[in-house]
């Protein structure tokens, strides 16, 4: 029998609201002096990134961390010696930064200078290196040397060499020694590349062994960890050449670098890199970028047999102008039967822009080890804090949506450096931990078809009951996706995950393996994030109950098969599309789209399964869908109402051989994408392979524009959605609900505590996505839409100086006209009103982000100072870890609410059903959201919260989410590219 599910929700209950770096090399562990009579010892750990960008030469960015294991600090100076060759480039971040010949000095700034015993403050910068890359290993605190108490293992990587080059593709052996002093002994030596975990050997020799590794420059890394839980990390720079073939050198390579003075030249030197037959014209052309720089000499070079290996000179000069942007030019040597050569020319203008330096700033401390953003295998956390509780229930669970924000920074990260090797690194972490494997999914391409379940509006209500005899309707694209791409494996992210496995549920159930997939939200609109009952995605019944998690969800007439259940959220893979689609047109302008080109590949092929967020749930008919057993099954198109909805979901079973597939009848305006849609619809390079994605896209991108116009109050604000399926069971809706082709209007679509069109939040997520469209395409829809929504978010925001507030929460009133495509109403009785303002920084972050893409296209100046004001008004907020503010919950008083059938509030558990969580917490009736979670009572912040539960104020928290850091580095990263000249 195949098994329907009960859809999980990827919703937020409030929303008040790192990779590991490439060469990581701690140093230290060490004592430090302070002011006399004071007891100070100190730790500090030296994180760097280097990169190749010609021979012997490249860049670096350097996070430290300075860690007081002794008597408070009330001012620190950090000084140490940087290898000969290297250098730092000024001003750097947290820190104030200078360099004497190979001294390197750091000082405190006012806010980082106090630090406690057992406390710590990341600071950094980014740098020069010539000859090898390595990093300093002596420092000194106040003038006394770092000793430090307990010493951690030494590693070195024996092989291959630093900078080894290879052709690809590259198979090699990284080998690693390493040591421990008593009472130490050397427990583990992992092995990463860029920060992706690839293994662990635990005895000598340790060895990992790499196969097939493609062109482009790695770091890999090996971190020993000894039986006291302390560590050290070696690293290794590898190149992997092409293979071997004529081409056109540049500066002796197939790449380099050069850096022209605005209102000045340069040169780079030209030459084969094998005899032709007869004489060769090489041609020299800007091809992208800035067009202030250009070819002054050396645009035809004229080689022959005899001279094909001696150097002519090509002259480059750039404009003097008045911006303060470091342009970028591609230049390209091309000449035919030979691999062109490319040469990156930056311009070096007069003036550094300082929102450039913002974003790199903010970044850093994003990518900063330190400060604890990325976990141990490079995944992003929801957060840095641990007590957090909104969409996940913990912060150091993550989502779909932190794994599309990690992408999208690192697309901007290539904008600004064109490095592209981080954006590939983000993609191949999210396949590999967070899009379920075919092992994750066996099964997947068994045909077969979902049972009917209604959904519910309290969870009180559930299970379930399958319905078997309920029509359900046809799927149209499980056997066009199985024959495109040969497997019946689903290539989507599931949208959550417990990275540290706190729970102890395991990747699939096994109790050990992390990242492990779990869900949450499962029982009705209702159900917020403190009445959830966590489950294994995969569950093999080993907790939970009798029948695992199963029966709290469905009912069904015999017992739950052990099965599998994965949800996708369509805003987080359309958003990780979106980051594609930016890092094709800026790697494009650089003239390196080739080196992302597997990547955006992935991204296409995301795209393709993305078009199951387009279907009713069922597969019913789109459209006056009312009662479960007369609304007719679909067969074809007619069951796709070509909206991003609220999710899609696929499932089957663990030990037998059945799967399903299900799509949404919920539509909420803010999970819409039209610039993905647009993307997949018309860009070569993310267009989906199957027969049918083209017109599904195009009709996608329409059917979206025209949701908002539908939608679109009589204040600018945008209302709620639409849903096919009245309260999840395809009940008849009131009279006179108004349709959009036949959809209902639903004010709150989704989930109810809170309204899901309460937060502002989806207002900027989602018109920002309409002014970027707007940005790339001039879409004159888009504009119609911004035109009318960006005054009204401008009036309802205030900032002065370092002081701001933007619209936090709303309520909503009357409804829109019935849709009706040849006559689009104008919505005079829909209306919005701003009920409460905050400070929320990612919110805020992503307003100003809207505004600026709406004024660089068109022109509104109070758009761009608005914009400008905002994000001046966060960079204020700047601290050690990025950009907070403070944050009061008083809705933590919900941690120990037990069930009250009166309000509907607490954890619902059905009479008589009785269950453990893995680490033996007991889940019955009577129980709260703290008693299934009783871990969260040694979490480190766990006092303030209970001071407020035994009487005492609501706790007050600074909170570091992904996302937020994310959005804030990409506004000062937008106004630096959209406003070049301030």
């Amino acid at each position: 029998m195949l098994h329907a599910l009960r859809r999980s929700r990827h919703r937020i209950f409030r929303r008040s609201s790192a990779v590991l770096t490439a060469a990581v090399v701690v140093a230290g562990g060490l004592a430090v002096a302070t002011p006399a009579h004071a007891a100070v010892a100190c730790e500090v750990v030296y994180t760097a990134s280097p990169w190749t960008e010609g021979p012997n030469t490249g860049g670096f960015t350097a996070n430290l961390t300075l860690k007081n294991l002794g008597d408070a600090w009330s001012s620190w100076t950090l000084t140490y010696a940087l290898p000969s060759g290297q250098s730092v480039t000024l001003p750097g971040w947290s820190a104030n930064w200078s360099q004497s010949g190979q001294n390197v000095t750091g000082t405190n700034l006012n806010y980082n200078g106090s630090i406690g015993t057992g406390g710590s403050t990341g600071i950094g910068y980014n740098g020069r290196w010539s000859g090898t890359y390595s990093s300093p290993t002596s420092f000194s605190v106040n003038g006394t040397p770092c000793t430090g108490a307990n010493p951690a293992p030494t590693v070195s990587i024996t092989s291959p060499a630093n900078n080894t080059h290879f052709t690809a593709p590259a198979s090699f052996t990284i080998a690693a020694n390493a040591a421990d002093t008593a009472p130490g002994s050397v427990a583990k030596v992992e092995f990463y590349r860029d920060g992706l975990l690839l293994g662990s050997d635990t005895a000598a020799p340790y060895t990992w062994d790499v196969s097939a590794l493609p062109v482009g420059t790695y770091v890999f890394q090996a971190k020993a960890t000894d039986n006291q839980g302390a560590s050290a990390t070696a690293n290794t720079t590898v190149v992997v050449d092409a293979s071997v073939a004529p081409k056109v050198l540049v500066n002796a390579a197939s790449t380099a670098a050069v850096s022209v003075p605005e209102g000045g030249t340069n040169t780079f030197k030209v030459k084969l890199s094998a005899a032709p037959a007869a004489n060769v014209t090489v041609a020299v052309a800007r091809t992208a970028g800035d067009t202030d720089v250009t070819v002054s000499t050396g645009a035809a070079l004229t080689f022959t047999p005899a001279n094909f290996g001696t150097e002519q000179t090509v002259t480059l000069a750039a404009a003097q102008d008045a911006d303060n942007a470091n342009g970028t030019a591609t230049i390209t040597a091309s000449a035919t039967g030979y691999d062109a050569g490319v040469v990156t020319a930056t311009e070096a203008d007069d003036e550094v822009n300082v929102y450039t330096q913002r974003f790199l700033e903010q970044y850093n401390k994003i990518k900063n080890v330190a400060n604890g953003y990325f976990s141990p295998e490079g995944v992003p956390y929801h957060s840095i804090e641990t007590l957090i509780v909104e969409a996940p229930d913990y912060g150091h669970e993550t989502t779909s949506e932190a794994f599309s924000y990690w992408l999208w920074l690192e697309a901007y990260y290539g904008r600004f450096t064109q490095d592209w090797t981080r954006f590939n690194q983000a993609w191949t972490v999210m396949e590999q931990y967070i899009i379920p494997s075919a092992a994750d999914q066996p099964n997947a391409g068994v045909a077969g078809t979902p049972q009917y379940a209604a959904e519910h509006l309290t969870p009180a209500n559930y299970p379930s009951q399958l319905e078997p005899s309920v029509p359900v309707g046809a799927d149209p694209l499980r056997s066009e996706l199985q024959s495109t791409y040969g497997s019946g494996t689903i290539y989507g992210m599931h949208w959550l995950l417990d990275v540290d496995n706190k729970y102890g549920f395991g990747r699939c159930g096994d109790g050990t393996t992390r990242p492990a997939y779990i869900n949450t939200f499962q029982r009705g609109p209702q159900e917020s994030v403190w009445e959830t009952i966590p489950q294994p995605s995969c569950d093999k019944l080993n907790y939970g109950g009798t029948n695992g998690y199963l029966d709290l969800f469905v009912k069904e007439s015999s017992a739950p098969a052990a099965q599998w259940k994965y949800t996708n959220a369509p805003d987080a893979d359309a958003r990780a599309i979106e980051a594609a689609y930016w890092a094709l047109t800026w790697a494009t302008e650089q003239g390196k789209q080739s080196q992302i080109a597997s990547t955006l590949a992935k991204a296409s092929k995301m795209g393709d399964y993305l078009r199951y967020a387009m279907f009713d749930k069922y597969f019913k008919k789109i459209g006056n869908c009312v009662g479960a057993t007369t609304c007719a099954a679909g067969t074809g198109r007619d069951s796709m109402h070509y909206l991003m909805s609220w999710y899609y979901a696929w499932g089957g079973g663990l030990t037998s051989a059945w799967s399903w597939r299900i799509g949404s009848s919920h539509n909420h305006f803010g999970y819409q994408n039209p610039l993905a849609a647009y993307a997949l619809a018309n860009v070569n390079g993310l267009k989906p392979l199957s027969p049918t994605a083209n017109a599904d896209w195009t009709n996608s991108f329409n059917r979206q524009l025209e949701f908002y116009q539908w939608l679109q109050s009589a204040e600018g604000g945008i209302a709620g959605g639409a849903t096919n399926s009245w309260n999840g069971s395809y009940a008849q809706p009131p009279a006179g609900t108004p349709t959009f082709y036949g959809m209902y209007y639903d004010e709150k679509p989704v989930y109810h505590d809170p309204p899901s069109n309460q937060w502002f939040g989806m207002q900027v997520w989602s018109m920002g996505r309409i002014a970027e469209l707007y940005y790339a395409t001039g879409n004159a829809k888009a504009k119609a839409l911004l035109d009318k929504w960006v005054p009204w978010a401008i009036a309802n925001t205030t900032v002065s100086g370092t002081n701001f507030a933007v619209p936090s929460e709303m309520a909503w009133s009357g409804a829109p006209t019935t849709w009706n495509p040849a006559s689009p109403a104008t919505n005079t009785g829909l209306h919005v009103t701003v009920t409460s303002t905050g400070q929320d920084v990612g919110v805020t972050a992503s307003l100003a982000r809207a505004l600026l893409y709406y004024a660089a296209k068109s022109g509104n100046a109070s758009a761009k100072t608005t914009g400008k004001a905002l994000i001046d008004a966060l960079y204020a907020k700047a601290e050690s870890k990025g950009v907070s503010t403070a944050e009061t919950r008083g809705d933590y008083a919900r941690f120990d609410d037990v069930y009250n059938a009166s309000t509907g509030q607490g954890i619902y558990v059905p009479s008589g059903w009785t269950g453990r969580m893995p680490n033996g917490d007991t889940i019955t009736a009577g129980k709260s959201f703290v008693d299934i979670r009783s871990w969260y009572k040694q979490d480190a912040d766990w006092s303030k919260v209970q001071t407020f539960l035994s009487g005492g104020s609501a706790p007050t928290f600074n909170y570091h989410r992904f996302w937020a850091q994310s959005d804030v580095a990409m506004a000062f990263a937008d106004f630096a590219a959209l406003f070049p000249n301030g």
